[in-house]
């Protein structure tokens, strides 16, 4: 990055992370800051395969910003379905939050924002060798069979990436459509850089302010999309999928009140207060914003799946093609739901405000108080008896028009 792009970053500390894997390698260093880094070394991929001085005529760059169960697994599958000349990564920021949870009580929130910006930039470049000091066991000459979800990016189980079977060789995310071996991340760099668009969704990167300097990278045309949901729909969600780390949720339910200062409910509070302030950033529009950021209601998505993936594909720039049109026709008007924690297959007209059949009144009272400026922001209506909640005839869901 040139002087100028550097002095419009906070100065913050550097802060040194050791990345330790259960294995026996010895630890990898890592400085994180609030600058944007570059590689010392390409980790010996091939010579100048990432040199991008400028952006390419036409290329854009798309971050699907959201959190866990707000659909977007689904929502990522628009782009991912979008083929030839997309290329989508699934929640490539797993490994680091993985990695950065190793050996303490969580995530430093305070340093893994900048290694997620980071992590980001370079993938966005197609260049994993930052992504690759995360992945745990270390790929060996860049090939990996524990890439989080491959199967889960159609770019990444192309024939051109498909290098041979290897006998014994477990790859838990295994390509569906075809028979491949482990990931060779060289191969993967080369399919990246020959495609025009990259996407990445992910659920890990809360603080919009955190990614100016990646928006100001002259090699990059970023465009990013947030994606939010009720949170009362969220939590109703979150109990099911996440069962063991909600115990306490559902023992409130069942045995009392729900004591609001409890760190579980704080937790839940300062989440919400993150999402509304990266939307008020973002609807904001500064100059480094400005025409780069969409908001968008999981909600609308699943009335009115066409529009809203035409108005997103509109707001990128990229033109929808026929094969991404068919898959949202197909997979928003199922009969049946599919299972499993990131089904993309949903009717999702009737799904959207299943949830309020399953949540107790008392929780959704205490996510009104806690995430009430986020859910007025949003358009969400409050409910003030049971039998509101449970009348579906009573919609949830003011009309409201975001940027």
């Amino acid at each position: 990055m040139n002087p100028k792009q550097l002095a419009a970053v906070p100065n913050l500390q550097s802060v040194e992370l050791t990345l330790r894997s259960p294995q026996t390698e010895p630890p990898v260093p890592y400085n994180a800051s609030s600058t944007l880094v570059l590689m010392d070394d390409n980790g010996s991929y091939p010579e100048d395969m990432f040199a991008e001085n400028g952006i390419q005529a036409g290329r854009k760059h798309i971050l699907l910003m959201a959190t866990t169960r707000t659909g977007s697994s689904f929502v990522g599958e628009f782009f991912n379905q979008q083929g030839g000349n997309m290329f989508y990564l699934f929640e490539p920021l797993w490994h680091v939050e993985r990695m950065l949870s190793i050996g303490s009580s969580g995530t430093n929130a305070s340093t893994s924002v900048w290694v997620y910006r980071d992590v980001l930039q370079h993938l966005f470049l197609c260049n994993f060798s930052m992504l690759e000091r995360f992945i745990s066991p270390p790929p060996q000459d860049h090939i990996t069979p524990a890439l989080f979800r491959r199967e889960s990016s159609k770019a990444l189980c192309e024939e051109q990436v498909c290098s041979p079977v290897v006998k014994d060789v477990f790859e838990r995310y295994h390509c569906k459509t075809r028979r491949c071996g482990p990931l060779n991340l060289t191969l993967a760099a080369e399919v990246c850089l020959g495609k025009q668009h990259r996407v990445i969704k992910t659920v890990r990167v809360r603080q919009l302010d955190t990614l100016r300097s990646l928006v100001e990278d002259p090699r990059l045309d970023i465009k990013l999309i947030q994606l939010v949901r009720d949170p009362r729909a969220i939590l109703a969600s979150r109990m099911v999928a996440f069962a063991r780390k909600y115990q306490n949720w559902k023992s409130w339910a069942v045995n009392g009140d729900v004591p609001i200062e409890d760190e579980e409910v704080k937790r839940l509070e300062g989440n919400c207060n993150n999402i509304r302030i990266s939307a008020e950033l973002g609807l904001s529009q500064p100059k480094w914003l400005k025409n780069r950021y969409m908001l968008v209601r999981y909600e609308d998505i699943a009335r009115y799946p066409m529009q809203k993936a035409a108005e997103m594909y509109n707001f990128t720039g990229i033109p929808m093609m026929t094969q991404a049109r068919d898959w949202i026709l197909k997979n928003t008007h199922s009969s049946t739901e599919a299972s499993g924690m990131y089904s993309t297959q949903k009717n999702s007209s009737e799904q959207v405000e299943k949830w309020r059949l399953s949540i107790p009144f008392k929780l959704a009272q205490v996510v009104q108080k806690v995430c009430g400026p986020t859910m007025k922001l949003f358009g969400y209506r409050f409910v003030d008896s049971e039998q509101t909640l449970l009348d579906r005839s009573f919609s949830l869901l003011e009309q409201k028009q975001f940027i």
